[in-house]
């Protein structure tokens, strides 16, 4: 496909998992962007809205099915079962890039403001290759859920990951934007750090964010602790690194101790001492669960990445192309 900066062909990728209550309404949503977009000449009339049914057990991908019949604007791809959010962005990706010049990416519950896609266009049309949906603030969000996305963020830029605060997968990328990360074939997806370390132009679009009208969050707490984890553990070998430099400190004061036990015992004092000795036992023996909890981590990824398996198995297209 020709890259066409003026007048681009833009597809609307939505990854989708039991979203059979807001699909309805999100569709015709961004059915009315596309439409006023599309008569601004802001993006080609060749422009679709792109679901992606990632092995939903509810009505979903009927939905999809009756939307891709009845509007030409629309399609939708079918994964055989659930492979995950991150994996099911991947498989829209993979499947636009050959009929797009751009992508946006965007969860269906719109809670991100669709309003601010024709500025993540305006800003391709000025040169850049990804733009980032940024949250201006968080007021929508839990207390809870505020402070540890805070923290998760500081904690990545620590460990050495460039991420954006309070972007999650909410983006345009170009279509050389895209194929780049497709390269990325890593099993253990944390895409909004990959795209970081692409090294195309960037630039930022700021919205409030809304809450949820319907159905349910497809991030509970425990979803999100796994999802933290493996955005750590993907891009920073840091923590194995602090295991071993807690290695070295306990190592210091093992000798420290030594040297005092030795001097109690030559000077004839007796040794005092089975709590302070139960609590380092303890002590010593919860720091080398946490290390091997660590280095057990890494192990893991390790022994899934070199299988080598797909990442997702498409069962059903409809209306790509065309």
């Amino acid at each position: 496909m020709a890259n066409n900066k003026n007048n681009p062909v833009l597809y609307i990728v939505v990854p989708c998992f039991n979203e059979q209550e807001v699909l309805p309404s999100s569709n015709e949503k961004l059915l009315n962007l596309m439409t006023l977009m599309k008569e601004q000449s802001l993006v080609s009339r060749d422009s679709k809205l792109l679901y992606v049914d990632d092995g939903s057990r509810d009505g979903t991908w009927e939905i999809i099915s009756s939307l891709v019949s009845d509007h030409r604007d629309v399609a939708g791809v079918k994964l055989a079962c659930n492979s995950g959010h991150q994996n099911a962005l991947m498989a829209g990706l993979a499947s636009a890039v050959d009929h797009c010049d751009i992508t946006v990416t965007i969860d269906a519950d719109l809670q991100d403001d669709i309003n601010v896609i024709p500025k993540m266009v305006e800003r391709y049309n000025d040169g850049c290759d990804i733009v980032f949906g940024v949250r201006q603030e968080r007021k929508t969000d839990s207390w809870f859920k505020r402070t540890t996305a805070s923290m998760f963020y500081k904690l990545m830029n620590r460990l050495g990951v460039n991420t954006i605060n309070n972007h999650a997968d909410y983006r345009l990328m170009s279509r050389r934007a895209v194929m780049a990360l497709l390269d990325y074939k890593e099993r253990n997806l944390f895409i909004r750090g990959i795209v970081t370390k692409l090294g195309y132009k960037t630039d930022c679009v700021y919205y409030d964010r809304t809450a949820r009208t319907a159905g349910e969050s497809k991030y509970p707490f425990k979803k999100m602790m796994n999802f933290a984890i493996d955005g750590i553990t993907s891009f920073s070998v840091k923590p194995v690194r602090m295991v071993f430099m807690v290695g070295v400190l306990f190592l210091i004061i093992a000798m420290i101790m030594l040297i005092y036990v030795l001097t109690a015992y030559f000077m004839g004092r007796a040794v005092s001492g089975w709590p302070s000795l139960i609590l380092s036992i303890w002590l010593v023996g919860a720091f080398i669960l946490i290390g091997l909890g660590i280095i057990g981590e890494y192990v893991g990824k390790i022994y899934t990445e070199v299988k080598n398996r797909p990442r997702y198995n498409i069962d059903t297209t409809l209306g790509l192309g065309q």
